[in-house]
């Protein structure tokens, strides 16, 4: 078993693993989390079907979109911040016909008005509710899922020590940022995710890539406290956690 390994041979393995993409096959037999119900990548797929122009936002690695994309638009475009993701987006959607632009953190989309018949997103680091307005097609839709407030919750507190109530990702919040471009919302679904880590080296590699978990994490940080986790997961089992998701589709009118 993995827990039979010790805490620095874990932790020295998850901090050399690379983090690249949006991919999370290196947790395999060491982490798993309930996916929503809502079936994301299949609706997406769908809609892909049925559309001229459509456009990812903060598409990652590119590998929801190439799985979601069996049958593509004629215009496939996606967008990434994170430069180590780039490169890897462009050969993942190179398989389907798609397209790569790099972006900056919260930059204007660099895409004439009215562009796409969709818009698609998949965890935005920040959803820039007026520039997915602008882009889209009268009568074309924004369908995303994001990650909810207080997401694997017990995971940050575990690292960080109590945390204050989540003042940010409600989805209400959303709805009315969309609505405020103008945008009608017609769909909001929210789910609730068990979440679980096998050993300590699964916590440090998803808390490595997924960096709104613990803020500025690093393994000499926070050794302190990643010692005390795997102690407890050696006494007690499994971490497990609740990871929160919504989707949303809107729809320019």
């Amino acid at each position: 078993m993995v827990t039979e390994r010790g805490f620095d041979e874990l932790v020295a393995e998850a901090k050399a693993a690379p983090v690249e993409g949006w991919g999370f096959s290196w947790l395999a037999g060491r982490a798993t989390e309930e996916r929503p119900p809502s079936g994301y990548a299949r609706l997406v797929g769908a809609r892909l079907t049925a559309v001229d122009a459509a456009l990812d936002i903060d598409t990652g690695g590119g590998e929801v979109l190439a799985e979601a994309a069996s049958a593509p638009p004629p215009l496939l475009v996606a967008t990434e911040a994170w430069p180590p993701n780039v490169s890897v987006a462009r050969r993942t959607l190179s398989r389907v016909g798609g397209h790569v632009v790099q972006v900056g953190d919260r930059s204007p989309l660099p895409f004439r008005d009215a562009a796409f018949d969709l818009v698609v997103s998949r965890h935005p680091v920040d959803t820039r509710w007026d520039e997915v307005a602008r882009v889209l097609r009268p009568g074309g839709s924004f369908l995303s899922q994001q990650i909810g407030p207080g997401t694997v919750r017990e995971l940050s507190e575990a690292i960080l020590g109590p945390l204050p109530p989540p003042e940010h990702r409600h989805p209400e919040h959303a709805v009315t940022a969309a609505e405020a471009t103008g945008l009608t919302v017609v769909d909001l679904r929210t789910a609730t995710l068990r979440t679980v880590f096998q050993d300590i080296g699964a916590v440090v590699w998803f808390l490595r890539k997924v960096v709104w978990t613990v803020p500025g994490f690093t393994v000499d940080r926070h050794r302190a406290a990643l010692r005390r986790l795997d102690e407890r997961i050696r006494a007690e089992g499994p971490a497990v956690a609740h990871a929160r998701r919504f989707l949303i589709e809107a729809r320019r009118r």
